[in-house]
């Protein structure tokens, strides 16, 4: 289910909340909204709404350490990709195949991994790629001590390349719990409940439960944006990448 769709949900469900408390004032006996009765429900609602602030704090502190990791792997295999073309390079003409292939899958990677039908299926499928490369710089026979120096400095470099990628492709799933978003809305809907269960409705209450409830499921889909970095509107810039593959070959 995409964010926008799962973030409307949150906002009916926590929407729906304060329309229950409502209700509920309107069916519940005097004495059951007395003075007494208030300070409890604040109590209680004011120690819910600090555990929930913490979990909704929790969550960002999560999705946005793991959309920095991410882009910061892709930062650091984009630069390993252009070091790698130039290891090839340096080695001479007898590594031109190996330089065509890292070419080819870069290219691949970059139509598969941002394309709009199929966001992040590059980084499943690259492995494959990266072991012809692999295979094809383990098969160079080095003339020389410089050569020598050079088919290790690749190798080395092309596993540098297969880790990250494997860790994008890894880290590529969701990191929120469901479970873990249940409660936390359940939370905010009786939160919104006991804001509407004192008050008596009119225009300026509901609109602000309005804008309260628009601010909370808006803070639900940046965390869901932020957990999936290769889709969406937030997703991650293909450019480091882009840029490394404009200067392979040259």
């Amino acid at each position: 289910m995409s964010p926008i769709a799962i973030s409307g949900i949150v906002f009916a469900v926590v929407f729906g909340g304060a329309l229950m408390g409502t209700i509920l004032r309107a069916l519940l006996p005097e004495h059951h909204l007395s003075q007494d009765s208030r300070d409890l429900v604040k109590l209680g609602m004011g120690l819910i709404g600090t555990i929930a602030a913490l979990v909704l704090g929790l969550l960002i502190a999560s999705a946005k350490s793991s959309f920095d990791a991410q882009k910061n792997g892709l930062a650091q295999l984009s630069a390993n990709v252009g070091l790698l073309d130039r290891i090839l390079a340096h080695y001479g003409p007898e590594a031109k195949e190996a330089r065509e292939q890292l070419r080819a899958g870069v290219a691949a990677t970059l139509d598969q991994t941002w394309s709009a039908t199929d966001p992040g299926s590059g980084l499943q499928r690259a492995p494959g790629r990266l072991e012809s490369v692999y295979e094809t710089i383990q098969a160079l026979a080095p003339k020389n001590e410089a050569q020598s120096t050079l088919k290790a400095a690749a190798i080395k470099t092309i596993t540098d390349i297969g880790l990250a990628r494997w860790q994008l492709f890894a880290q590529k799933g969701s990191s929120i719990p469901v479970p873990f978003l249940v409660v936390l809305v359940f939370w905010l809907a009786m939160l919104f409940a006991s804001f509407s269960m004192f008050v008596r409705p009119n225009a300026t209450v509901v609109a602000t439960l309005l804008v309260c409830a628009l601010s909370v499921s808006g803070a639900i889909f940046l965390i869901l944006e932020l957990d999936r970095p290769f889709e969406g509107f937030m997703r991650i810039s293909s450019a480091p990448l882009q840029s490394a593959y404009e200067q392979l070959g040259r």
